[in-house]
Order: C-alpha cells, then structure tokens, then sequence
C-alpha cells in the first residue's frame, strides 16, 4: 500500500475519532513521524474535523444552571416541611442532628441524580454529534473518489489526443437528435476502436448502443459500448472504414443496424 492509498484508507480519522485498535494506532503515530505527507493529511484531517465540531456545536441554556439548583432547593424545602413535629412534642438536640444529616444525605442525592442525568444527556448528545462527523467524513471521501475518477478520465482522453497515431472522428446528431454527440477515437496502428460517448442520451433499461463502422458502404459491427468503457477499453479492431455511426439496439447488440434509432453519424 502506497501513500495515497495509506491516507484514503480511514486509518487517519479512525485514530481521531479513537476508533483504531492499539496496532493500528502505533503504525500510524510511528509512519506520522517518518513521513511528511502522511503527517499534513493527519493535522489536515485534525483540523477539519476540530472545525466540524466547533460549528456544529450547541451551547446550553444559560439559565439551565440555576433550573437545577431552584430544583434541588425546592425539593429540600418540602422534605423539611413533610418532618416538621408538632408543637406539642418535644424535640431533642439529637433529633435536629439527625434530621439535618437526613437532609443534607437526599440533598446530595438529588443532585448526584440530576447531574447523571446531565452525564447521560452530554453523552448522548456526543455520540449524535460523532456521527454526524462521520456521516460529513463518509460524504468528503465519496466526493474525493468521484473527483478522481473524472480526473483518471480527463488523463486518458488527454493521452488519446496527444498520440499521433490516434485519428478523430467527431460524430454529430442526426435529424431526430440532434443534440446527440460522440467521438470515436480510431488508433490507425493498432485498428483499434475507442469511443466517447459521454455526450449520449442515457440508454434505457435492456437497450444499449451500437458503434457501426461504415466499409465500402456496407455497416460493420465495432462493438457495444457502455459507461464503463468509456475512452479506455477498444470496442473492436476495425481495419478500415468510410464513416462511423451509433445506433440503440437491445442489450447484446444487432447482426445489422435499426436506421430508426440512429443517433448519432461522422464521416472520416
């Protein structure tokens, strides 16, 4: 595993969020102090998520402090009415004593259960709030995926455009379609046959499109294309021809060629 690969992993944050195991945690801090780029994707990534926390942070009540002390108060005021003797009896010195000490004891008691409740609330909220983190890391990864598979994209036509033995041949729309547009890249030393099709209509569910090339006015077959061929995978070795054309035809292809569903048409 290279770098790049090291840092997409989710190693880094992992470790911030403190979820990797104590091997995983001593690989990365011992490759942080030998690798500078390993180090500025985790202060990157620290940061980023340092900044994601503090602006989606909520700040409590401010009169949340004295709700709970009033609360405590008032609840120690009416245990000490319910213990009131009357008049009648007499108290002694000891009584007061243990009646303080009892007080004091369901004092201490209410608050201890107001603040675990607090505890369990501040948890909660906590753990909502790691998750949303999650939730922005998750979408920043799918971002950056997306991102370089366009670029992988953008450097194999640029390749094809830079290759001299790479001829061009632009196909427009045909009547019916005339916002339709491809380019099939023909590479005249190999005979193979690339197309971009990017510019295409998406094809509906069970149909696909078929590159034709057109030999002494006669359609050839040169292949079948799909989204995932696009630019980098020969459709066919074709090893001549007047003109290309794109049809729509069902899943799998057709021995010839439906005129009506002709999109797309370049002469060489």
């Amino acid at each position: 595993m290279n770098t790049k690969e090291y840092i997409s992993s989710g190693i880094i944050e992992s470790y911030i969020l403190g979820h990797a195991s104590p091997e995983e945690a001593g690989i990365l801090e011992c490759v942080i102090k030998n690798n500078a780029e390993v180090k500025a994707a985790f202060e990157e990534a620290q940061k980023t998520l340092e900044n994601l926390a503090t602006a989606q942070a909520v700040t409590p009540p401010s009169d949340l402090k004295s709700k709970i002390w009033n609360k405590i108060q008032n609840e120690q005021v009416l245990e000490e009415e319910k213990i009131v003797p009357p008049e009648s009896a007499a108290i002694t010195p000891l009584e007061v004593v243990e009646t303080k000490r009892i007080n004091n004891w369901k004092t201490l008691g209410i608050a201890a259960s107001v603040l675990f409740l607090a505890s369990i609330a501040g948890n909660l909220f906590w753990i909502s709030k790691q998750s949303e983190v999650q939730k922005e890391i998750a979408k920043v990864k799918t971002e950056k995926q997306s991102q370089d598979l366009a670029m992988q994209k953008l450097n194999q036509k640029v390749a094809m455009f830079s290759n001299p033995d790479m001829q061009m041949v632009m196909l427009k729309g045909v009547e019916k379609h005339q916002d339709a547009k491809a380019m099939v890249f023909w590479d005249k030393k190999t005979k193979e046959v690339y197309l971009n099709g990017e510019n295409l209509p998406k094809a509906p569910t069970g149909m696909q499109y078929q590159l034709w090339a057109i030999e002494d006015g006669k359609p050839v077959s040169a292949g079948m294309y799909s989204e995932d061929k696009d630019s980098k995978i020969a459709l066919a070795n074709i090893s001549k021809a007047q003109a290309f054309a794109i049809t729509l035809e069902k899943e799998g292809g057709s021995p010839v060629p439906t005129m009506e569903n002709m999109f797309v048409m370049g002469e060489i």
